[in-house]
């Protein structure tokens, strides 16, 4: 598996890496460290998992982070930035994101306007959003001619977004999966099961492995070393045509767990 990505501005982001989502602040530092240890080189984390801080005390020089715009500070996404660079100690993130489109409130073509100023300004590397569907993402290109390099999305076996990543590969944009192994019933799913057992994996590896092979990047969260580890090793399942295939046909165009982007 080729571990990195090239995104359209030219810089390369770890395809597996590890998401802080309910982290708590405490607690991440030790895990993040940890997943450094193992391999792992991107951290995922955002203004409102109030975990920046500890995140920063747990990564190094060589980590890929990634930090998000929180919905209430769209109209002052510098500030935003600069407050999340301070908790992070960082100077400059590698990736920041718009997290949500919030379409209601009609910021977030400005938001993106200063998020390409933020890049111009060497405080975030490249610049992404999160939860877009196309017509968000249309409005942002046609008012800035600037294509975000990620797009962040749930994408999951049972909500796997087939549309929407096909916009995205026609626009050069990298689909990187959050809650990528669905609810707790997917792993437990007879397919996803009959799949590891051959394999002699784990069920969440069978997952994050499927996610690779469709080419997504992908964020799975872990709490602890063993899941961590688990999660890491899924680099090493190959599945089969027939296993791909076989998840594949788990897609449910209902089985969104998280919010609406149209509607949130």
């Amino acid at each position: 598996m080729q571990d990195d990505i090239t995104l359209n501005d030219g810089h390369a982001m770890p395809r597996l890496g590890l998401g802080t989502y309910q982290i708590p602040d405490a607690h991440v530092a030790s895990v993040v460290r940890a997943g450094l240890d193992l391999g792992y080189r991107l951290v995922d984390t955002a203004a409102v998992y109030h975990n920046e801080r500890g995140v920063g005390e747990g990564v190094d020089e060589t980590a890929f982070v990634t930090t998000k715009l929180w919905n209430d500070a769209q109209r002052d996404p510098t500030a935003a930035l600069d407050a999340s660079l301070a908790l992070l100690g960082l100077d400059a993130v590698d990736l920041y994101l718009i997290h949500w489109p919030r379409p209601d409130d009609g910021l977030f073509v400005s938001a993106w306007e200063a998020l390409i100023r933020l890049r111009e300004a060497g405080k975030t590397r490249s610049i992404g959003v999160s939860n877009f569907l196309p017509e968000h993402i249309d409005a942002i290109v046609a008012g800035t001619g600037v294509v975000p390099a990620v797009n962040q999305i749930e994408l999951h076996p049972t909500f796997q977004q087939r549309d929407l990543h096909a916009y995205h590969a026609d626009k050069g944009i990298v689909t990187q999966s959050w809650s990528p192994l669905g609810q707790g019933k997917t792993l437990k799913d007879e397919r996803i099961v009959g799949i590891a057992e051959r394999l002699g994996a784990s069920a969440a590896q069978v997952i994050i492995a499927w996610h690779l092979a469709k080419g997504f990047a992908v964020i799975p969260k872990a709490g602890d070393l063993d899941h961590l580890a688990d999660n890491w090793h899924a680099r090493d399942v190959v599945l089969t045509d027939e296993d791909v295939a076989t998840i594949d046909a788990m897609d449910d165009p209902g089985g969104r767990i998280g919010p609406d982007p149209l509607r949130f």
